[in-house]
């Protein structure tokens, strides 16, 4: 099927973590391709710009502020945007957090339960309250893993990260092969190493105790001599994956990484 410019016209996404990095990118890709967008991050005013600009591409746009960890904020936002846009048919579940990254006899208690809330149990609740208003009509669901906890596990520390996005694939091919008798499609991204600000966001301590030594003096991703991807690459996926040129793909995994998680 060829791309058309507004494949999307007619149809309303829903973005978490659409304030920046990854979540902005698709948000503003999917206007781009014609969807009215609602974008939900705990910044009222980077959900606001998001929105704004998705506007000046000339489709609806709502901003949301929320904790996608929270039950009752997220069923509240899905709420607003049926509400206010009239309908659900694309969902990027894609806020998260790296968390703490630390040695696991020296990661508390709280610090992993923190990470599994926002990027697990968000996760789910974003499907949970999401799926009521697309059993009608089907729809994309789209989920943000990574490569790590799919394909890789040498990151330092990441215990509670992989596993959190282990588990996030896991739940999108359950609910994949649930959701199929209603025309929803779940599809998991894995992205690798992206150049966005979620790196400078965490919090390593004592990494070097939990590290395997690995060396690979051509760089970590081979397709760019080493250089990370972009959030425009991971737009440009979701894009397909919320259009009709993937109608028969659903709970798959996509490793988006130029070939990192290959030699990692």
């Amino acid at each position: 099927m060829a791309r058309s410019d507004q494949e999307l016209s007619g149809k309303v996404a829903f973005i978490t973590g659409g304030g920046s990095g990854i979540g902005k990118a698709a948000a503003l890709e999917l206007a781009a391709a014609g969807a009215d967008i609602a974008v939900l991050t705990r910044s009222r005013d980077e959900a606001e710009e998001t929105a704004a600009e998705a506007r000046a591409k000339g489709v609806r746009a709502i901003a949301l502020t929320g904790d996608i960890s929270v039950a009752e904020e997220i069923e509240a936002a899905i709420g607003r945007v049926v509400a206010e846009l009239g309908r659900l048919d694309i969902v990027f579940a894609n806020a998260g957090i790296n968390g703490v990254w630390a040695p696991l006899h020296e990661l508390a208690p709280e610090e992993w339960d923190k990470t599994i809330a926002i990027n697990l149990r968000g996760t789910f609740l974003t499907l949970r309250y999401s799926v009521p208003h697309m059993l009608a009509d089907g729809g994309s669901i789209i989920i943000t893993s990574s490569i790590n906890g799919t394909r890789t596990f040498t990151t330092a520390g990441a215990s509670a990260y992989a596993t959190s996005k282990a588990g996030q694939l896991a739940l999108g091919q359950m609910a994949a092969l649930e959701l199929a008798r209603h025309r929803i499609r779940v599809n998991v991204i894995c992205p690798g190493a992206i150049g966005t600000e979620i790196d400078d966001n965490t919090d390593q301590r004592n990494t070097d105790a939990a590290r395997v030594p690995a060396n690979y003096p051509q760089g970590q991703v081979p397709l760019t001599g080493g250089d990370p991807g972009t959030s425009d690459d991971v737009a440009d996926l979701v894009r397909f994956l919320a259009s009709d040129a993937s109608r028969h793909i659903t709970g798959t995994p996509v490793w988006i990484d130029g070939g990192q998680s290959l030699l990692v």
